[in-house]
């Protein structure tokens, strides 16, 4: 029988996995629910040394001798910092050490709770990795405890060996063993580029079994030559459908635009289940959250290959089983070479590329969309495109750009703070004529930049002033006419003066006829000198276009126009606010 507390179930279970047998116990209340359950259990081997200090050092001779992790165990307070001395020979020596010290109610630490220190991070630089578990109350803490244990062990003997810690914290003492089996987990598996072909052909032979594989490209800077080829040569030999916003900046032969397809304002749960893939392999870096949401939602159904240069554990999409530490080119090029021979049948592209097509942008009012799409869809091929946060990013998506525009953001903090300075930086450096598209709070943050020095001819800026955070209005947190002021920070400032006095040649718009003249501007090749084009609209029917154009866009079916048709007469009826109050009710109740 086994403790009831959660977090002890999960370590236990993935010790089983990851094969580490011995543990070194020492006596004391906190850690009975992990001693007792690890003593019942046949699989582990147990030793009890009373003297953490002496014990630390038993289980580093174990561990020497051995050629195998032990793990080490002990109440809280100060019999944790009796593991000190032989936790550092373990470093020093690089002995693969589990050290598991049991915790208090963290809500308690410096109210005088009794045998309670600060435990967290405790051996500092002495352990290769250290982790403090969360208290288990649901699904999502079970699976951030399960991915916590699984990083510590994955660095017992990544690039080197040595003890890493996982501290335990629990609100009261538990001694309550009432559970007849442990819980199902997931064991992190990290593949090596160095490990030979015998350790990744099964990933191969499961690749050419799969009907459906997502390749899902996060942000990148763009890719070499031999990285496309390597890509090209992977996806036409296995069933692969590419996800690529365009700040991934792959090649798009084999690709769709999660935006238009995948993403969680568009598709019912229902109708993604029919995307859903058998293997999702993630590269790159972070990417708007559309995708991202709908894959939670699926979270366990389908297997995550996440490919990290550093091999570090990035579970997006709370699936991860795996980590290839490699390059992305690595990856697809050694995994192509395994697949020779194999073929991609085309069948799950092109049930995404349908779907994706039936999604068409309706003519757009005056609106800072709209203003997005007549200048992003005129960018010409090879310039360089900068995208500030939000709503610049999630518009773009919907418009088509000409091929070979490269496109960046500052979508690794995701924070409105410096995209006019990271795009002079970029454009500065460029020979390419170099573009930006960004909203009027994020450059009124960072309009200083505007007197740097060196700034050419070939920056162009798209400054969309619709008085304030539309994204507040998009996202539901205006409530009245209070969060005009606290939340989107409603202002009536014009950027004109300061753009003239540095020297950048300005341009306005307040309506399409206004625009359409502007834009012959924008984009001339003779003009001497940088230009901003800022363009004047409301956030509040600027946020209004955006619903319309996801609404407009999404494609239908019975199911979800009767459910979309039910919400609309709700809303009239009640209104929006109590509709929303009812639905979090409901949410609360699943």
């Amino acid at each position: 029988m086994y403790t009831e507390l959660k977090s002890y179930q999960i370590i236990i279970a993935l010790l089983k996995k990851y094969g580490i047998r011995r543990c070194v116990l020492s006596a004391g209340s906190r850690n009975v629910p992990f001693v007792h359950s690890v003593e019942e259990d046949p699989f582990f081997e147990c030793y009890s040394v009373v003297d953490e200090r002496s014990a630390g050092y038993f289980a580093l001779g174990l561990a020497q001798e051995s050629k195998e992790p032990v793990v080490i165990s002990c109440t809280s307070s100060t019999a944790t910092c009796n593991y000190w001395p032989p936790v550092a020979e373990a470093y020093y020596q690089g002995v693969p050490l589990v050290v598991l010290t049991s915790d208090r109610d963290p809500a308690m630490l410096g109210q005088w709770e009794d045998q309670m220190i600060d435990q967290v991070g405790m051996y500092d630089r002495h352990v290769r990795k250290s982790v403090n578990l969360p208290i288990v109350n649901d699904h999502d803490d079970w699976l951030f405890c399960q991915r916590l244990v699984n990083e510590a062990l994955l660095e017992l003997d990544h690039h080197g060996t040595g003890p890493v810690h996982i501290n335990v914290p629990m609100r009261s003492y538990n001694n309550s063993f009432n559970v007849r089996e442990l819980p199902e987990v997931t064991r992190i598996r990290r593949v090596e580029m160095r490990d030979g072909d015998e350790m990744w052909r099964p990933y191969a032979e499961k690749l050419a079994s799969a009907r459906r594989i997502l390749v899902v490209a996060g942000q990148t800077t763009g890719v070499s030559a031999e990285f496309a080829s390597a890509l090209e040569r992977f996806c036409s030999s296995c069933n692969t459908a590419v996800a690529a916003e365009y700040m991934a900046n792959v090649p798009r032969e084999h690709a769709f635009n999660p935006t238009l397809c995948m993403e969680y304002r568009y598709v019912t749960k229902r109708k993604f289940a029919e995307f859903l893939p058998d293997v999702v392999v993630s590269f790159g870096g972070n990417m708007t959250a559309g995708l991202k949401d709908m894959l939670r939602k699926f979270a366990g159904t389908f297997e995550h290959w996440s490919i990290r240069e550093d091999g570090s554990v990035c579970d997006m999409f709370k699936s991860l089983t795996e980590v290839f530490e490699c390059t992305p080119e690595e990856f697809f090029s050694r995994m192509a070479r395994l697949l020779d021979g194999g073929l991609n049948d085309g069948t799950y592209l092109s049930a995404l590329k349908t779907y994706e097509d039936q999604a068409v942008v309706p003519e757009l009012p005056w609106s800072n969309a709209l203003a997005i799409k007549r200048t992003v869809e005129r960018i010409p091929s090879g310039s360089l495109l900068h995208l500030a946060v939000n709503n610049a990013i999630r518009l773009t998506n919907f418009f088509d750009l000409q091929p070979d525009v490269k496109v960046y953001a500052n979508i690794g903090t995701h924070g409105i703070d410096g995209p006019v300075s990271s795009f002079l930086g970029q454009a500065i450096v460029s020979d390419k004529p170099a573009y930006l598209v960004v909203g009027d709070l994020a450059f009124f943050y960072d309009m200083n930049a505007l007197r740097l020095r060196h700034i050419g001819d070939n920056a162009h800026i798209l400054l969309l002033n619709n008085q304030g955070g539309e994204e507040f209005y998009f996202n539901g947190m205006w409530k009245d006419e209070a969060s005009d002021l606290h939340t989107t920070a409603r202002h009536h400032t014009k950027a004109e003066g300061w753009v003239r006095e540095c020297g950048f040649h300005y341009l306005s718009a307040h309506n399409e006829v206004e625009l359409d003249a502007a834009l012959e501007t924008f984009f001339d090749d003779g003009a001497e000198g940088p230009v901003l084009l800022e363009v004047f609209s409301e956030m509040k029917s600027d946020s209004d276009v955006i619903y319309s154009i996801f609404d407009a866009t999404r494609p239908r079916d019975a199911q979800s126009e009767a459910i979309r048709c039910s919400k609309e007469f709700i809303k009239r009826t009640i209104g929006q606010e109590k509709a929303q109050r009812i639905a979090g009710i409901f949410k609360k109740g699943r």
